[in-house]
């Protein structure tokens, strides 16, 4: 029987269940099960090692999303979006009353350019959501910073890929007015279920501490300011996260370990596959190694065969289709996104986990070397 591969793994070893356990253990005792001292631990210990000034944690990536979103009052506004991220980031828009303007990808990088983004401004424009798809940061990031500045618009960042990427040395989620991040448990870390907001503004600080606990003015004052909602991380889910957040240096050079090898074994250009390599300056954190396939490839058919055939278990795309090919987000498709159908139609996400041995690597990567010798890649 051939061993399995994973596709991702989530990892707690003995130590950490056991230092997780002992806080959750005073949690209960406490009785203080949300916004209390362990998030507040949390929030200061996430905001030092991004260098901000603010971190608040709320129990999703996608609350994140949107709070930013209403805090900068979007209601029939016009925000960015690539075509190429996850539903989270334009829902995040139309929840919060404005609209998703899809912008193609660049397929180097995975992102957005910033040709593409002065194509798709329009009149109605008020900001750009930039994602950090697989945990790369484009080059452009300072460019678009500036063009942004320039227009007397906002950008942000969707950054749940991409908890402890750096470009030049500056964080992702670190470049505009905010930052989202995720802590789903496929993440580089995990909280279990939750989310943060970085950012140096205060305005934006304070409007999202008011958003997340519906909209009260403080937490023992039950007068309502701001159309709120239940959106607090309780504080068995900041103890998990303070721990994956203490282990994310290592995890993440673990992962640039795997990646490394990859890439070795993958980037003579010979065998048709092109890995997706760190751009100029950007340290990547590897939430996903990405390899695009040739044309042509039946992505589905080969991931099968690596399954049943060498035990790989590929990941799931970033992303399988683009938003417009989502039947709810059909009416978005502006009909000239063709490189974001390219990006998500072409690649593969090849098994990358912290835990991950150069042996399942070598799995993984023996396991393309037939697949291209019995013409399934």
């Amino acid at each position: 029987m051939v061993t399995q591969v994973p596709p991702t793994r989530i990892d707690f070893s003995p130590e950490d269940r056991a230092w997780i356990t002992e806080r959750i253990s005073q949690v209960l005792e406490s009785g203080r099960l949300t916004l209390g001292p362990f998030g507040e631990e949390f929030e200061k210990l996430l905001a030092n090692g991004m260098g901000v000034k603010h971190a608040i944690t709320v129990n999703s990536g996608t609350a994140s999303l949107e709070i930013m979103l209403r805090a900068m009052n979007v209601a029939s506004k016009d925000v960015l979006v690539p075509a190429n991220t996850f539903f989270a980031t334009a829902a995040a828009v139309i929840s919060a009353g404005g609209t998703p303007v899809l912008m193609d990808t660049d397929v180097a990088t995975l992102s957005t350019s910033l040709a593409e983004i002065e194509r798709r401004l329009t009149p109605n424009t008020v900001g750009i959501m930039i994602v950090h798809i697989a945990g790369f940061i484009t080059p452009e990031m300072p460019a678009i910073t500036a063009f942004a500045e320039k227009k007397g618009i906002w950008l942000m960042e969707d950054a749940a890929h991409a908890q402890g990427s750096t470009l030049d040395g500056k964080h992702a989620g670190t470049f505009g007015l905010a930052g989202s991040f995720s802590f789903y448990p496929t993440k580089v870390m995990t909280s279990a279920e939750g989310g943060v907001i970085v950012t140096d503004d205060d305005f934006m600080a304070n409007e999202a501490r008011i958003y997340r606990d519906q909209g009260k003015a403080s937490f023992l004052q039950n007068t309502h300011i701001r159309m709120g909602y239940n959106w607090r991380l309780s504080e068995p889910h900041a103890v998990i996260g303070l721990r994956h957040l203490h282990n994310l240096p290592t995890m993440i050079a673990n992962r640039r370990r795997i990646a490394a090898r990859y890439d070795a074994a993958l980037s003579g250009g010979g065998n048709g596959l092109r890995p997706m390599l760190q751009p100029k300056g950007c340290v990547s954190n590897y939430y996903k190694y990405v390899v695009m396939l040739p044309e042509g490839v039946d992505r589905a058919a080969a991931k099968k065969w690596l399954r049943e055939q060498r035990g790989v278990n590929c990941s799931g795309e970033v992303y399988e289709v683009p938003l417009h090919k989502n039947e709810v987000l059909k009416h978005l498709d502006p009909g000239n996104l063709t490189q974001s159908e390219i990006a998500c139609g072409r690649q593969l996400c090849l098994p990358i986990f912290a835990s991950m041995t150069d042996a399942q690597a070598d799995q993984v990567i023996e396991g393309l070397h037939a697949a291209q010798k019995d013409g399934v890649l």
